[in-house]
């Protein structure tokens, strides 16, 4: 799966190797890497359920490392994870993102990768095998500090017919440190999952250049789909390599 990397070219870079750039709090990502030889951690606590927020919570780590220019990996996974069946850690899987630039405004990536079945499937914390996914990105600026992000590609891949995923997501800079991102995103049916829809809202504060904190919610739009509250942190860790 991560040997699936076509697009090796540098994407745009931020004003600092040391601003943060959050992919979270979305479902989906953008198309831009962390600068090389740098690291980012985002982390986030989310409560949801199909009935109730009190049905599930969970704590999500995702480790960022610029390898080079325009190819980042990514270390992600669920720390812990509470569902009514029992709690522990949850599964945890790599990811390679490979952008390029296509105009002064806009660039694309490729997202390969897999999950590891490392939490407890009979006490619902994993899907008990190894899933592969692979993500096509469409990353844009536009008028008005607009951005505009697009994922789409098969998950589940691995456990029978796979899902395919879909996101849009529009995001404004907003007024000072403050700035607003939407997502609606939709899964097919596949024997990894049933079929999910859900709307996406939060808001983003900029604390320091290297640090974004963000709060918000989802609300399912078909059955199926939980509803989500969660609130979560990027920090930029600074160089780890040259």
């Amino acid at each position: 799966m991560l040997a699936l990397v076509f697009l090796m070219a540098q994407a745009p870079a931020p004003p600092s190797p040391r601003t943060a750039n959050p992919e979270r709090p979305t479902v989906a990502t953008h198309a831009y890497t962390v600068a090389p030889g740098y690291a980012e951690l985002e982390q986030g606590a989310r409560a949801f359920g199909l009935n109730g927020l009190g049905e599930g919570t969970a704590w999500d780590v995702n480790l960022k490392i610029g390898v080079r220019p325009g190819v980042q990996l990514g270390l992600f996974g669920a720390g812990y994870l509470r569902t009514g069946a029992g709690s522990g850690v949850g599964d945890v899987g790599l990811s390679l993102k490979a952008s390029r630039v296509i105009s002064p405004r806009a660039s694309i990536a490729l997202v390969p990768a897999m999950t590891l079945p490392s939490g407890d499937a009979g006490r619902g914390l994993g899907a008990g095998r190894t899933l592969g996914s692979l993500a096509g990105v469409l990353s844009a600026d536009l008028a008005e500090g607009f951005h505009f992000d697009a994922n789409a590609g098969p998950v589940g891949i691995g456990a029978g017919r796979p899902q395919w995923f879909t996101s849009l997501g529009l995001a404004h800079e907003g007024v000072g440190p403050a700035a607003m991102a939407f997502e609606l995103f939709d899964f097919t049916a596949g024997a990894a999952g049933p079929r999910q829809r859900g709307f996406l809202a939060a808001l983003m504060v900029t604390v320091a250049e290297w640090v974004v904190v963000d709060g918000g919610g989802v609300r399912g739009l078909v059955g199926g789909t939980p509803d989500q509250l969660f609130v979560g942190m990027t920090t930029n860790l600074g160089r780890i390599f040259k």
